[in-house]
């Protein structure tokens, strides 16, 4: 589903990293949801590193991703303690499976934010974003679940990208995302305001796309 005059062009398998100043957008991995013909699906979510100022990890994968998303990050020269902030974009296995490993960063799911077992005052449930700095933000997004949110990024070479965990299952999620949705009247509604203001959405399971408006 995309706006008026909005066309939705997936990027390739090359474009997972996004360069930008300050931030370095990177898709470690890229979600899929897969139905199988028991009738069940094999699914899992998709993680995003942001580097820079601050070092931040959007979701973090199923447990099953364990070693396959340590073994990314130190590849980049990064280990758990230096993340500085990781967020679950919802509070779904497939999308917080290894929050565990970051004892020691900020964490944001959904509408909390912690820094070990103290919480923050914050304005999520409220419709407000949380601000990060100057160039990133948590956006609440709810429609998936009650409580989701996504990470706004900008000032990357392809403009402004949001990482929106399940706001988008795909580029091509059509009206299937109605299927998984809480409620698919809120989620319409975040959808569009994710379409009015990103250039480039990364999506829950699925490879990243532009938005293109005014075509």
């Amino acid at each position: 589903m995309s706006g008026t005059d909005t066309v939705l062009v997936p990027l390739s398998e090359s474009q997972r990293d996004i360069p930008g100043q300050p931030y370095f957008v990177s898709v470690l991995k890229v979600g899929y949801c897969l139905p199988q013909t028991d009738g069940t699906f094999r699914a899992d979510g998709t993680i995003t590193l942001i580097t820079g100022p601050k070092t931040v990890l959007v979701d973090t994968g199923g447990p099953w991703d364990r070693e396959f998303l340590l073994m990314s990050l130190k590849q980049r020269a990064i280990e758990p303690g230096d993340i500085d902030l990781v967020v679950g974009t919802h509070g779904h296995s497939d999308h917080i499976g290894n929050l565990g490993l970051f004892p020691k960063a900020l964490i944001i799911v959904g509408y909390d934010v912690s820094e070990g077992d103290t919480y923050r005052h914050n304005e999520l449930a409220r419709g407000q974003a949380y601000t990060v700095d100057e160039h990133i933000s948590v956006v609440p997004c709810p429609g998936h679940t009650g409580q989701d949110v996504s990470v706004q990024v900008k000032g990357t070479s392809m403009g402004t990208v949001l990482v929106a965990g399940d706001l988008f299952e795909s580029c091509s999620d059509g009206d299937t995302w109605r299927d998984l949705s809480m409620n698919t009247a809120v989620q319409e509604v975040s959808r569009q305001e994710a379409l009015r203001t990103a250039d480039i959405i990364i999506p829950g399971h699925g490879l990243p796309f532009r938005v293109l408006k005014n075509c």
